[in-house]
């Protein structure tokens, strides 16, 4: 049997990496001849390159939970551990995937825990304004009731979509065709907005799916939509019929709660917002590291104010002394010709 990996939805500068700790020496190996203890262990651990990269994702994680693992609702991650479960096979081929990789529910759980608090976290540096509501309202569209195949298989996904040509039923082809296990039973249902929210949940809908389905009208069918796995590289497709759209009218406000809800979303996803609020949360936490061999790990992480500052400081000294200089200068001329008037003046 394959040892399959696991697939948890988590911030990548968050993977929970545990080092062994050096308590005084504690023996972890015992041989013939000689001994192994911890310390001898976290020394070696050390001279590994990702062990810099270890040390400032246990700093983030600490902070993170520290300073909003409170906020995480238990529910929550019970609510995303049962949906792992569901997509995995169930209870016990969970449990047993969950062995396979050296791992606990409990750990798995703390794991889904981390990756809440992370986004607590940066959930609490994105301020919405009005501008930004508007700007997310050019792209968004409401929820939509459809119905959904797909399929690895070009081959099979053109049958499918022949079947419905010819007058099938689209939920009788989708229960006996459809690749989809989360929807296939229900007829392919699913509905969905430009969030990342689907109904039922845990359903993937491509970009590429959704924007075909949003120019369907009520009871008609796309053609094949071609979509690449990301992951893989290969190639999906779906087939999309459209139950019940809705357009959104020239209102944003009654959309209000969704449009904060993808402009959060879109916000959490980006790398370059992620880094700056770790720096900034780094720099709050005031971490003080003893060990000289990672004395400078976080400085990329952290905001170069003093840089900026000092350049700015400079600027402004150069452009001081070139302002005074200028009124130097003229004050002069002005004083020479002053003097040359009252020269002349006299003269006559």
């Amino acid at each position: 049997m394959k040892n399959k990996k696991l697939k948890l939805a988590a911030v990548a500068l968050l993977s929970m990496i545990t080092l062994a700790g050096c308590s005084g020496g504690k023996d972890i190996v015992t041989m013939k001849g000689g001994k192994i203890t911890d310390t001898q262990f976290f020394d070696e651990l050390k001279k590994s390159p990702t062990s810099s990269e270890t040390l400032v994702n246990m700093i983030i994680q600490k902070i993170t939970l520290d300073d909003y693992g409170s906020k995480v609702d238990q529910k929550e991650i019970d609510k995303q551990y049962s949906t792992y479960e569901k997509q995995n096979g169930g209870k016990k081929s969970f449990e047993a995937l969950l062995k396979q990789n050296n791992m606990t529910a409990k750990q798995f759980k703390d794991n889904i825990k981390q990756s809440l608090a992370f986004k607590e976290m940066l959930k609490s540096h994105i301020k919405v304004t009005d501008a930004d509501l508007k700007e997310t309202w050019k792209t968004y569209h409401p929820q939509v009731e459809t119905q959904i195949m797909s399929f690895d298989s070009k081959e099979n996904a053109e049958k499918a979509l022949k079947k419905i040509n010819d007058g099938d039923d689209f939920a009788k082809v989708a229960k006996s065709d459809s690749q989809d296990t989360v929807t296939k039973e229900d007829g392919g249902k699913v509905k969905f907005d430009s969030t990342a929210t689907t109904d039922p949940a845990g359903v993937t809908v491509p970009t590429e799916v959704k924007e075909a389905a949003y120019k369907l009208e009520d009871g008609k069918v796309s053609d094949l939509i071609t979509v690449q796995n990301q992951q893989t590289g290969t190639d999906v497709y779906y087939i999309v019929k459209m139950v019940k759209n809705k357009q959104k009218g020239n209102d944003y406000k009654p959309y209000e709660k969704e449009l904060k809800d993808i402009f959060e979303q879109t916000k959490i996803s980006d790398p370059t917002f992620q880094q700056e609020v770790i720096g900034k949360e780094l720099e709050k936490a005031n971490v003080n590291i003893k060990d000289n061999q990672y004395k400078n790990i976080l400085t990329p992480y952290l905001p170069q104010k003093e840089t900026k500052t000092s350049d700015s400081k400079t600027s402004e000294s150069k452009t001081s002394k070139s302002s005074d200089s200028k009124t130097s200068k003229s004050s002069e001329s002005k004083s020479t010709e002053s003097s040359k008037e009252e020269t002349t003046e006299s003269t006559k």
